[in-house]
């Protein structure tokens, strides 16, 4: 599991997967929600997939509340 505290990448994440998802990252960070219209139980969440085309992993992002974090 990564945190993500507001635009800084988490430590030991992979660069690549970090410019994939770090968009989505600060629009949920920034309160966005419902980015799939509809398409995710939770609105305050994403299903990203990193663009390395060797490598490829799926991310779940989801905010937490700050009690939650820490």
């Amino acid at each position: 599991m990564f945190i993500a505290e507001g635009w800084c990448q988490p430590e030991g994440l992979c660069d690549s997967a970090w410019d994939t998802m770090s968009p989505f990252v600060m629009t949920l960070a920034h309160g966005g929600e419902d980015i799939y219209d509809g398409w995710m139980k939770n609105k305050r969440s994403a299903m990203i997939s990193c663009n390395d085309g060797f490598r490829p992993v799926s991310f779940l992002l989801e905010t937490l509340d700050e009690d939650a974090a820490e």
